[in-house]
């Protein structure tokens, strides 16, 4: 087997990552995605086979894509190679498919396993897909994101995509029982562990192998002494990255999950998802910019200042950058997260736009604009009553088209400012808001 994912075992084993040395090499070793790994599941059935097929391994980070592409090339006996589409092109990936082709006139089967596929462009999938086709190689492209969005049509139609789980509490406790019991370093460095440090790593974890045993690794080098305390833990956890993808599911996720909370009421969610997305180096203005939108959306008149306040926070995002802005964010997600809300005005022009579409009416004559005597002289503004000639600047005058005089698309809400101007609106036009 050549070309596997660069290790450091070559350099010495005291700098080879943790994650790496806790690679399980068989089926058998693997923890976690039972749904796929048990007993006549779909990786196990091609694996007792001896038959490997072109997939898309589809899961968060640390979930055991490369590992299991690794074991499939080991246990099927085939030559495989590992490319990132990070800092791998178009001629790498020519290479192993003319390596490919020297195989499979030599009866012998290879592998390529692409890391993060999503980030390969259309033309450079593209020069992989025609090695699928032949039987060149076979491929397993492994991604963060839904491969709907970011892999071509023709080679999702020949690879099956597989999608891998988060770990579960009881697999990461696994993965970290193996790594303390087996690995020789932490042995030889006699590691301990305070009560409740153990539960803590695997929470941490949060479904991700990789980010638990890369803080249990930090911490070990903390200690000196081999015990892993909660302390030592909490500064070795604070350096690792949150995963988010800016362009991916977790983005639309949590800006999703950010919006809700808003509009559900929820400062304290609200600001949970802003932290996440600030400690994940989301752009600000985007989310200053969402805010804006929200303002009007889902508060509009029943607090008025939202609006201005969001418009505001943009403002100064703009002017002043991060990390101050954090504080600018805070402040407009928690005003907007616990304003009154009321989507009326969004419906209003959603139900005015529909009217404007079914026809086109004509504007009555008396309100439209007579700027010639000619116009004057067809009845143009004729009969216009001007509203501040009257008690309350009000007269009561017909300005919708004849065809939908009787219309109302405005239905103000009794949360907050919006009553009052609900109030009013009942006691000039009592036909329409009472």
């Amino acid at each position: 087997m050549v070309g596997r994912e660069p290790s450091l075992f070559s350099q010495g084993e005291s700098i080879t990552p943790l994650a790496e040395r806790c690679r399980p090499s068989s089926i058998d070793e693997y923890i976690g995605q039972e749904h796929i790994t048990g007993k006549g599941k779909i990786i196990r059935s091609a694996i007792d086979s001896r038959k490997a097929f072109s997939m898309i391994l589809w899961g968060d980070p640390g979930t055991g894509k490369t590992t299991l592409a690794g074991i499939i090339a080991e246990a099927c006996g085939m030559e495989w190679h590992y490319l990132s589409a990070v800092s791998s092109g178009v001629a790498d990936v020519r290479k192993v498919i003319a390596e490919g082709e020297r195989n499979r006139r030599a009866g012998r089967q290879t592998l390529l396993f692409l890391d993060e596929i999503h980030r390969f462009n259309k033309a450079q999938q593209d020069a992989v897909l025609g090695a699928v086709e032949s039987g060149d190689m076979v491929l397993i492209g492994a991604t963060t994101e839904n491969p709907s969005f970011s892999v071509i049509s023709p080679l999702l139609s020949r690879a099956r995509v597989i999608k891998l789980k988060k770990l579960g509490d009881e697999d990461l406790s696994r993965i970290l029982e193996n790594a303390i019991k087996n690995d020789r370093i932490l042995k030889d460095g006699d590691i301990r562990f305070e009560d409740g440090v153990r539960e803590n790593l695997v929470k941490l974890g949060n479904g991700d192998a990789r980010r638990m045993l890369n803080v249990l690794e930090v911490s070990f080098m903390l200690s000196g002494d081999g015990l892993i305390t909660a302390e030592r833990v909490k500064e070795a956890f604070e350096n690792t990255m949150i995963y988010y993808d800016r362009k991916g599911d977790r983005h639309y996720d949590t800006i999703s999950a950010f919006i809700k909370s808003l509009r559900g009421s929820d400062p304290d969610a609200a600001v949970y998802y802003l932290a996440k997305m600030i400690l994940a180096g989301e752009d600000p203005e985007f989310m200053a910019r969402r805010m804006v939108i929200m303002a009007s959306e889902d508060i509009g008149n029943a607090s008025p200042a939202a609006l201005n306040l969001a418009v505001s926070t943009l403002m100064a995002v703009k002017n002043i950058g991060m990390p101050e802005s954090e504080i600018i964010l805070s402040q407009c997600a928690v005003f907007l997260a616990s304003a009154p809300k009321s989507n009326a005005s969004y419906m209003a022009i959603n139900q005015a736009k529909a009217a404007a579409q079914s026809g086109d009416y004509e504007v009555p004559m008396h309100i439209r604009n007579a700027p010639t005597s000619l116009m004057k002289s067809m009845g143009y503004h004729k009969g216009y009553r001007y509203p501040h000639d009257y008690e309350e600047n009000f007269v009561k005058e017909e300005y919708l088209p004849e065809e939908i005089k009787s219309s109302r698309f405005y239905n103000p809400t009794e949360n907050g400012g919006e009553k009052a101007i609900r109030d009013r609106l009942a006691r000039l036009w009592p036909e329409k808001y009472r």
